[in-house]
C-alpha cells in the first residue's frame, strides 16, 4: 500500500501553517512536506514558522527565489520520492488556511479506497461568503473544461487533490511552474483516470486576500495552452501568406506550387510551435512529426471535400471560413490527445490506469 505524503506549497505563510500541521498530525498525517516557495517573510508573531514546523517533524524543501505554485509542487514530490520512496501517493493542500484538516483527512480516505482515482477536493461556490474573482473565475474554468473535455468537473480550481501513485509520472512532467499546471495536470489526468469528487467546506478568510493568485495574469497561464494553441495557428497562416505572396507574385512560381511550398512551410512551423511551445512536448520528433502530418494530410483533403461541397449552397469564402473553424478545434483536441499525447515520461514509466467511468463521481466515504 502506498505511504500518503501531505505536499503543502507557502509563500509567506503565517502561524495557520503551523496550527495545520498540527492538526493533521492530531488526524494521523504525520508526513508532510512544505516547500518553502521563495518566502520573503518567514516571521510571524516572534516565531519562525519553517523553522518551527522542522520542529514539528515536517520536511522542508526551500527555493530560494519564487518559482511558483506548480514548481512548488514538483519539487514537493521530487522531495518526498527521495525521502520516502516510489511507493507514494500525494496530497496537495494550501498553506492560507482554506482546506480544513478534516478535509484533507477525507481526500486522504477517499484516495485510499480508490488508489488509481484523482481525488478531488470540491467547494460550493453559491455561497455569500465566496468572493466574485473565485465563484466567475471557477464558472469559466468548469465551462471551458467541459466544452473542452466533455466531462464536468464541479471546481477545477481546487489546491486540494489527491494523486494516485500512477499519475505522479506526469505530476512530474506536467507543463507549467505556476498556477496554470493544476489546470494543466487536470486536464491532462481526466483523459487516462476517473475522478472522484469529495464535498469540502467553502473557507474564504478576509475575503481570500491571502491569496497569491494574480487574477489577470494568472488568467492567462491557466487559459495558456488553447491560447498558445490559437497563437501558433495565427503565426502559421500569416507565414504561409506572406510565403505564397512571395512565391507567386515576385517568383512567378505559379498558383499551384506556391500554395504547396507555402502550405507545407506553414505546417512545418505550426509543427514545431505546437510541439515545443503550445503543448510543450519533451519527446523525440519523429513519431509525433509523423502524427502530425497525417492529421495535416487529412485536414487538407477534408478541409478541400467540405469547402467545395458547401460552395453550392454559399459562398465559398463563407464556407471556408465555417470550415476551418470547425477543423481548428477539433485539430486542437486530436493533436493534444494523439499527436502530442501525454504517456512515457522521461524514465519510461507509464501511467497504467485507464478506465471508462471518465465523467466522475462524488466520494460517499465516512466523515471525519
Amino acid at each position: 500500500m502506498a505511504k500518503s505524503i501531505i505536499i503543502i506549497p507557502a509563500l509567506n505563510p503565517d502561524l495557520r501553517l503551523c496550527y495545520l500541521v498540527n492538526e493533521l498530525k492530531n488526524l494521523g498525517l504525520n508526513d508532510i512536506v512544505i516547500i518553502d516557495d521563495g518566502s520573503t517573510k518567514r516571521v510571524h508573531d516572534g516565531k519562525n514558522i519553517f523553522h518551527e514546523i522542522t520542529k514539528m517533524g515536517c520536511i522542508l524543501h526551500r527555493h530560494n527565489a519564487n518559482l511558483g505554485k506548480g514548481a512548488a509542487i514538483k519539487s514537493g514530490i521530487k522531495t518526498a520520492i527521495k525521502t520516502y520512496g516510489n511507493n507514494i501517493e500525494i496530497i496537495t493542500c494550501d498553506a492560507d488556511g482554506q482546506h480544513l484538516p478534516k478535509d484533507i483527512r477525507r481526500v486522504a480516505d477517499a484516495l485510499k479506497e480508490n488508489p488509481t482515482s484523482l481525488i478531488l477536493g470540491t467547494r460550493d461556490f453559491s455561497g455569500e461568503n465566496v468572493p466574485k474573482k473565485s465563484k466567475y473565475g471557477n464558472k469559466i474554468t468548469s465551462l471551458f473544461f467541459r466544452i473542452t473535455k466533455k466531462k464536468k468537473c464541479p471546481d477545477t480550481q481546487t489546491g486540494l487533490r489527491g494523486i494516485p501513485n500512477c499519475l505522479i509520472p506526469l505530476a512530474l512532467e506536467e507543463q507549467g511552474q505556476r498556477y496554470e499546471y493544476e489546470m494543466n495536470f487536470l486536464s491532462d489526468a481526466a483523459d487516462i483516470n476517473d475522478m472522484i469528487y469529495v464535498p469540502i467546506e467553502t473557507v474564504y478568510e478576509d475575503g481570500n486576500k491571502t491569496s497569491h493568485f494574480r487574477p489577470v495574469q494568472d488568467s492567462l497561464l491557466v487559459y495558456g495552452r488553447p491560447l498558445r494553441y490559437a497563437s501558433s495557428s495565427l503565426i502559421s497562416t500569416v507565414a504561409e501568406y506572406a510565403l505564397f505572396i512571395l512565391l507567386e507574385m515576385f517568383l512567378g512560381s505559379g498558383a499551384f506550387f506556391a500554395q504547396a511550398g507555402s502550405r507545407i512551410f506553414s505546417g512545418i512551423i505550426n509543427f514545431a510551435l505546437n510541439k515545443y511551445w503550445a503543448f510543450g512536448s519533451k519527446r523525440s520528433g519523429s513519431r509525433e512529426l509523423i502524427r502530425y502530418s497525417i492529421l495535416f494530410g487529412a485536414q487538407l483533403l477534408i478541409s478541400a471535400t467540405l469547402i467545395t461541397a458547401l460552395s453550392y449552397v454559399m459562398s465559398a469564402v463563407i464556407a471556408k471560413i465555417i470550415v476551418d473553424t470547425c477543423l481548428f478545434f477539433i485539430s486542437y483536441q486530436i493533436q493534444r490527445r494523439w499527436v502530442f499525447k501525454k504517456g512515457a515520461t522521461t524514465n519510461e514509466r507509464k501511467i497504467y490506469k485507464k478506465t471508462k467511468n471518465a465523467k466522475g463521481k462524488i466520494y460517499m466515504g465516512h466523515s471525519i
